[in-house]
């Protein structure tokens, strides 16, 4: 799933991100029933089955069930499918919804009653407009590819159909043990073939009204920069689990992180981000000293990519072509990239939004999580760095998260010295212009990549390299970064900006991203998937074909995930190796003050369905420290129970 930005307000697009969880405490109060934070950035649309991005999901999970949803515990249970079966061969999904689940309009009005066929005409839709999620499912249902494509024009062919009024079903082209999870994301969910057709090319503007609502809330108000509304859907088939009656949402553009604290303090807000290096922290701390508590990391990855093939120049401070061109051949080289990975100095960027203290407690090492997944009990980043054990550059490096793996001086130097010796004999004049983009209204932003400049140009000396910041508006930034619409209008040579959550659970759902043949950001990078001949330079240029291969080839094993998960370790191995990216902090692990009941909301390494408002609870007081830690340490022993169950029951959905 697309992430926002990475904004100095500290929270995602909507902020219960950090929420994730359950395990209720017994002793708070639920009296107010107004759930009040910030959003940083508006929606673009409110086409879930079209949009990949948080901006919209954020927002309409909270109104449309799907087929199913997550408890407390990530684990899958029934939402608006009461049941399901799988095929033995593991290729047919056969889910039976609940009878009596209505549509209501933005006013409350009931519109129809959400059936089969509202699968399919979802479904449809999204792959008639060609949906941004279209890489969550286009290679997984049976016939999809060949309609997005052109060629089969008739979508009854397509591995969907409504069986009956009640019953749905979906036919794949191989075993996906993690198929479920997918299922919780806009892609799949309904869609009114009736009110469709009413609203034509209006279904899903950034209007409340241009949608339905099946789920907890109904959107009653977007105004732009200004606020979002949700009220409780008095008429959800599973209303007596929604504790809330209203959420509202102020737009925050980060320029001033402290008024989250402020509004906070009065009573306007339920939770507040803080920051350690704000000079009226040591007053919160004083104030507060027994309700300031650190949430644990979640699965986002936050990362610093490489524009490989940059061609807009709107925002630039090179003077010249000349200096175009070799910053252009500098990116190109591995052993460049690599030394501004050993140069960068992440626990410094955190710091910039966390404080000294909590700096390394959010670093991240891999883009996927070390722990996401693991195979005869071998975590995901041990089978990484297994991988990498026998490259002198890697073997001792410390992939685990919580701490500064990467950054290294010396192997800054040593990476550095033969990249130069490399550029120079191409004709590549030093030192190197890197162009960064920073949100001007945002000074947390500004001071990450300002401490990123600072610790590249002393590690690396700025006889060789620069890096210049551009100071760009609000809407710049996005425009030519998040919003930009294709890889030409992404305008810099390096970003912080971007960040990734699993849409299902897989580690294919962070690595075939920058699949060079069907990567949902490779954009990022700059390679456009459908631009035959950037994809084919950047292919040449930094061996991204090597890439693409060691992730089809990985996504082909269906049979056996212990080797499927190690063919994914692979193409960790050569991302890493090569520094596309460079990794920097996930989601959680930031010092806030909040009165939602602890583990409350509920819980999902991927998907759209965790953390969402529907279960989460508010008490009088803020909560404290000793109470976050019970309830944690209460919530992971359940959880382990729980998931292990889990686990265990899967086989009842198992056909014979």
């Amino acid at each position: 799933m697309k992430k926002g930005y990475l904004v100095a307000a500290g929270v995602t697009l909507v902020s219960l991100a950090a929420l994730q969880g359950c395990s209720n405490s017994s002793s708070a109060k639920t009296e107010s029933k107004t759930y009040s934070y910030v959003y940083t950035a508006d929606p673009n649309t409110l086409d879930y089955t079209v949009s990949g991005r948080a901006t919209t999901s954020n927002i309409t999970t909270e109104g449309i069930d799907g087929l199913l949803e997550n408890d407390k515990y990530g684990n899958l249970i029934p939402s608006l499918a009461k049941d399901w079966k799988v095929s033995a061969d593991g290729l047919t999904y056969t889910y039976t919804l609940r009878k009596g689940i209505k549509w209501y309009t933005s006013d409350g009005e009931e519109y129809a009653e959400v059936t089969a066929d509202d699968f399919v005409t979802g479904l449809k839709h999204a792959a008639d407009k060609k949906s941004d999620a279209l890489y969550i499912v286009q290679d997984s249902i049976k016939g999809l590819n060949d309609y997005v494509e052109g060629t089969t024009k008739d979508f009854s062919e397509v591995g969907i159909k409504a069986v009956d009024k009640y019953t749905v079903q979906y036919t794949l082209n191989q075993p996906e043990s993690y198929w479920n999870s997918k299922t919780t994301y806009g892609i799949l969910q309904p869609v009114n073939a009736d009110f469709l057709k009413s609203k034509g090319d209006d279904f899903g503007s950034v209007d409340p009204s241009s949608i339905l609502y099946n789920g907890p809330f109904i959107v009653k108000s977007i105004t732009s920069k200004s606020s979002i509304e949700f009220e409780k859907n008095e008429n959800y088939w599973d209303a007596d689990k929604v504790k809330l009656d209203a959420v509202k949402l102020t737009y925050s553009d980060g320029s001033d992180p402290e008024s989250l604290y402020k509004n906070f303090d009065k009573g306007n807000y339920s939770e507040a981000r803080l920051y350690p290096t704000k000079s009226s922290y040591k007053a919160i701390e004083k104030k507060y000293k027994d309700e300031i508590y650190y949430a644990p990391q979640d699965q986002t990855t936050y990362y610093v990519s490489f524009n490989l093939n940059r061609k807009a120049y709107e925002f630039t401070s090179k003077e010249n072509d000349t200096q175009k061109t070799d910053t252009h051949k500098a990116i190109l080289n591995k052993d460049f990239r690599q030394a501004i990975t050993f140069a960068f100095d992440r626990t410094a960027y955190n710091s910039q939004s966390v404080g000294k203290e909590a700096a390394s407690k959010s670093l991240r090492n891999l883009f996927v999580p070390p722990t996401f997944i693991s195979t005869n009990g071998t975590e995901f980043g041990e089978l990484v760095k297994e991988d990498l054990a026998g490259d002198s550059t890697w073997s001792d490096v410390d992939f685990s998260d919580a701490q500064d793996g990467l950054y290294n001086v010396d192997k800054a130097k040593t990476s550095f010295e033969k990249a130069k010796a490399a550029l120079e004999a191409e004709g590549v004049q030093f030192p190197i212009h890197i162009d960064i983009a920073a949100d001007q209204t945002s000074d947390v932003a500004v001071q990450r990549v300002s401490s990123l400049k600072q610790s590249v140009e002393a590690s690396l000396g700025t006889d060789n390299i620069i890096i210049d910041i551009q100071k760009e508006s609000e809407d710049d930034y996005y425009r030519t970064g998040y919003y930009a619409e294709s890889a030409d209008q992404k305008d810099y040579d390096i970003s912080d900006g971007s960040g990734w959550s699993p849409d299902y659970d897989d580690p294919s759902t962070y690595l075939d991203i920058f699949n060079s043949e069907s990567g949902a950001t490779s954009d990022n990078i700059g390679v456009d998937t459908n631009d035959a001949d950037a994809k084919a330079e950047a292919e040449k240029a930094v061996g991204l074909d090597t890439y693409t291969e060691l992730t089809k080839a990985a996504a082909a094993i269906t049979d056996d995930l212990d080797a499927r998960y190690k063919a994914y370790a692979k193409a960790q191995a050569w991302l890493t190796d090569n520094a596309i990216i460079i990794p920097t902090i996930s989601l959680g692990a930031t010092p806030k003050l909040s009165k939602v009941v602890p583990f409350t909301a509920s819980y999902s390494v991927s998907g759209s369905k965790g953390g969402t408002y529907k279960y989460v609870e508010i008490q009088d007081e803020p909560v404290t420290t000793k109470q976050y830690e019970k309830a944690l340490k209460k919530w992971e022993k359940a959880k382990e129970k729980s998931n292990k169950e889990y686990q265990e029951k899967l086989s009842e959905h198992i056909e014979d």
